[in-house]
């Protein structure tokens, strides 16, 4: 039998949608317990009751269950934890994530990041951190998974050209996504950002190191993260924050922090890229060809309607997915055929010549 308190659990973001699969797991063990990861390490996580953290090691069943939908446990994921002797907790199940958020590394391995995120904070600083490709980015990491995005740009009191740059972001990003200049310390992100913060809510916090997001965390929550500043050689952020964890906000929302991003991709299909990118798609269908690639073909509609550095970078986003999906095989072919074409095309030169 699952002992679950319901509104106990909701102090640490627990839903209805989470809690109604409960209703289908009909051999949990006497004092089986539901939890929330709040840590992920090498060797086990930590979990939260409701009332208290502790320390658990994943059965075999599970971790096999995971590598087999290839995936890992991610802080925010909810499981079944069972008290065996000497009081060791063990995690039995993960109940399917309601959202997952992952990246590809370079090496196209997948990193879990999340589960069960209602809200991203997309965090970048408006001092030398301020880069609005790499928020396109984010932004792709977080719709492609069904995530609401909120694009946060921190040092608001010390920043360049506040007022330029965040013309820039509104002129740039679709209407949809709301964004906000603030001063990370005090009692201004939880006033700006209540509408997010309810009880049962989870966000998760992403950007580079320096960009805030630690000093953020810590405005919103009871923590205490560490924080630092950035380097005077090249204006980087300073790993303050080596792993992801969970946090609880006064208002009963919960926030997850991450280490800063920094060379990566989001796991996303063409599809859930095109989401990001939906002002594009929308143009594309007055392009005179309906497999216009926007570049020199005649009657684009898509040229000179958007910002030009938008489309440069979704194109390399769309390269990037398109990769991601290939198989070995397909790689191996993609390779044979730009070798058929060089070869070509140099021998086409030496003629000339």
């Amino acid at each position: 039998m699952i002992h679950i308190d319901f509104e106990l659990l909701r102090t640490i973001g627990l839903t209805q949608s989470v809690a109604s699969q409960l209703a289908t797991i009909n051999d949990a063990a006497e004092g089986t317990l539901l939890a929330r990861v709040t840590q992920v390490h090498r060797d086990g996580a930590v979990i939260h009751d409701g009332v208290a953290e502790s320390r658990a090691r994943s059965l075999n069943k599970l971790v096999q269950s995971l590598q087999a939908n290839d995936t890992a446990l991610a802080v925010g994921d909810w499981v079944l934890a069972d008290t065996h002797a000497h009081g060791e907790q063990w995690l039995s199940e993960r109940l399917a994530p309601v959202t997952h958020i992952a990246r590809r590394t370079s090496d196209g391995r997948r990193q879990s990041l999340a589960s069960n995120v209602d809200t991203a904070l997309l965090v970048m600083g408006l001092d030398h951190d301020f880069n609005l490709r790499r928020l396109e980015r984010y932004l792709a990491l977080a719709e492609s998974t069904g995530v609401e995005p909120v694009v946060v740009l921190t040092k608001a009191d010390i920043g360049h050209e506040v007022e330029e740059r965040m013309r820039q972001l509104t002129e740039r990003l679709p209407r949809r996504v709301q964004a906000f200049a603030l001063n990370a310390l005090g009692e201004e992100p939880a006033r700006i950002l209540a509408p997010w913060l309810a009880p049962g809510q989870t966000l998760i916090l992403l950007g580079t190191s320096g960009a805030g997001k630690s000093t953020l965390t810590n405005a919103l929550s009871s923590s205490r993260q560490e924080t630092g500043a950035v380097r005077g050689g090249d204006n980087r952020g300073r790993h303050t924050t080596t792993a992801r964890s969970l946090h609880l906000c006064p208002s009963g929302a919960c926030i997850i922090d991450t280490p800063g991003l920094r060379s990566w991709q989001p796991d996303a299909d063409e599809e859930a890229l095109a989401a990001s990118f939906d002002d594009i798609g929308e143009l594309a269908r007055h392009c005179q060809f309906r497999d216009c690639a926007h570049e020199e073909e005649p009657g684009c509609a898509v040229r000179g309607a958007v910002d030009a550095d938008r489309l440069l970078n979704y194109r390399k986003l769309l390269r990037d997915a398109r990769r991601s999906q290939q198989t070995p095989l397909d790689r191996i072919a993609a390779r044979n055929k730009w070798k058929v074409v060089i070869k070509a095309h140099n021998a086409r030169t030496r003629q000339r010549d």
